[in-house]
């Protein structure tokens, strides 16, 4: 008897804080019990919500250059891209989808930033290393100044290329390149590597200034560590975009990575971190539009959709209670416990809510109903057998675990696999629908055995002499 009473207290200290958690004004809370100026544990819980509820920004992208120009794969790399540039904005059920042969449509869900948003999912971030071999104290005097490198000759000619094999496609020409070119050879700068010999980038901060810390590729290292190595003591250029960020001298081989310093402010040093991590997009990409979207429900169809889930749930607890009489007080608590677990987890985690992701918990819920209707009509069976009713509702639970067990796990395998096509551009949506229902059903394995079991065994203790003759009161 003191360990149910011990596990209803449990329950219920654990149900209190999941009402917390799922107020809405709830946004977390920090302990601090030493009176430091750090906080000892921060819990920060947030409510996502998707662009059919809470709007957003809509981008369509489109290549610059004509569908022969470049391959579909090239086209799916590109929007694979701008997803991890997408997620990198903390943007989360953010969908990114090929349209046709040359567009890519990217909607982010309440999205506050617009420019700075559509400026990373469309620069090429063009990262250079070039060579400024024996430019001596010339180098520096070129730091923050527009050159012109081999590398941005060689994309100019290609889109040159494109538009006169292509001339009715409607796009305006490249403008010319401006500015230094090599002062000892009056020709453009060479370029030594691109971004596309790193392998990882993060932005990082140290003696008051913010840089970028990168590591090469093994097909980078067979790059640059080669050229370092043959050209100590002589300044290289590192340029983005064609602006020289900084210009400085190799001191040593370097085969394993290096730094990028340039002034930077937290923001620049994050966002130019974020995009050469996502890799240069492999087609330039124009945006054709941007438009901000309001949420398609509105607030009062929000509002109506709620009100509706309110009642359904309501319904559902009065069966239950009506029904089974005494276990559906136990199935009531363990429902609302249920609900008020996920709506927590949602914030916890956190997970974007979107239309499907609502329909895919509203789903669990009735498999929460599905797995407590087992363990009852189970019990009844047992009771009809003949059985004391502390044995039949023990024989209940033990009896009908193996049906929740394997009727939730191989919903949860389906779940798997929509999780897993849903990780297609453009079909987030899909995931999102995945993994609450996932997460529902997992959740329903503890409600439906350890929250259920502990309030009907602890019923059935505190009554079990008038529940022993009056089998009705247990539904049966």
């Amino acid at each position: 008897m003191r360990k149910l009473v011990f596990r209803f207290v449990l329950i219920l200290l654990l149900g209190i804080f999941c009402l917390w958690v799922s107020l809405p004004e709830t946004t977390g809370f920090e302990i601090d019990v030493t009176g430091s100026a750090e906080p000892e544990f921060t819990l920060n819980v947030t409510q996502s919500l998707g662009l059919d509820l809470v709007g957003g920004l809509r981008v369509l992208l489109v290549a610059e250059l004509p569908t022969d120009a470049f391959t579909p794969q090239e086209l799916q790399q590109a929007a694979n891209n701008v997803s991890r540039r997408v997620n990198g904005l903390g943007v989360t059920e953010a969908t990114v989808q090929v349209q046709g042969n040359n567009r890519i449509l990217v909607e982010l869900p309440g999205i506050t930033d617009q420019a700075q948003a559509v400026n990373t999912i469309q620069q090429t971030a063009l990262l250079e290393f070039v060579n400024f071999s024996g430019l001596g104290g010339q180098a520096q005097t070129l730091e923050g100044q527009q050159v012109i490198t081999t590398q941005q000759v060689a994309i100019q000619n290609q889109r040159i290329q494109a538009q006169s094999d292509n001339p009715d496609a409607d796009s305006e020409a490249p403008p010319a390149l401006q500015g230094a070119v090599n002062p000892l050879t009056g020709l453009p700068f060479e370029t030594v590597m691109d971004g596309s010999g790193l392998q990882a980038a993060t932005a990082q901060f140290e003696n008051n200034g913010w840089f970028i810390s990168f590591e090469l590729t093994p097909e980078g290292a067979a790059i640059f560590g080669p050229y370092t190595a043959a050209n100590v003591n002589q300044p290289m250029a590192i340029v983005l975009d064609g602006v020289v960020l900084s210009s400085p001298v190799i001191r040593a081989q370097l085969t394993t990575g290096g730094v990028i310093e340039g002034d930077f402010t937290e923001a620049e040093a994050r966002q130019l971190a974020l995009q050469l991590r996502s890799g240069a997009l492999p087609i330039p990409l124009r945006v054709d539009s941007a438009d901000v979207v309001g949420a398609t429900l509105g607030q009062e169809s929000v509002s109506l959709s709620i009100r509706a889930g309110v009642i359904g749930v309501a319904i559902v607890l009065m069966f239950m209670l009506i029904y089974y009489r005494v276990p559906g007080v136990a199935a009531d608590g363990a429902l609302i416990m249920f609900i008020l677990l996920n709506l927590a987890l949602f914030k916890l985690i956190p997970l974007t809510l979107t239309l499907p992701a609502i329909t895919g918990f509203l789903i669990s819920i009735g498999t929460a109903v599905d797995g407590n209707i087992l363990i009852f009509e189970r019990i009844k069976e047992e009771l009809r057998a003949g059985k004391r009713l502390s044995e039949a509702v023990e024989a209940g639970f033990d009896r009908a675990w193996n049906s929740i067990r394997d009727s939730n796990f191989s919903t949860i395998l389906i779940c798997a696999i929509l999780f897993l096509f849903g990780q297609t551009p453009g079909a987030s949506v899909v995931s999102g629908f995945a993994i609450t229902l996932a997460l529902g059903l997992l959740v329903n394995l503890f409600t439906a055995v350890f929250v259920t079991g502990t309030i009907l065994r602890l019923l059935v203790k505190l009554g079990e002499k008038s529940l022993q003759t009056r089998n009705w009161l247990m539904g049966a």
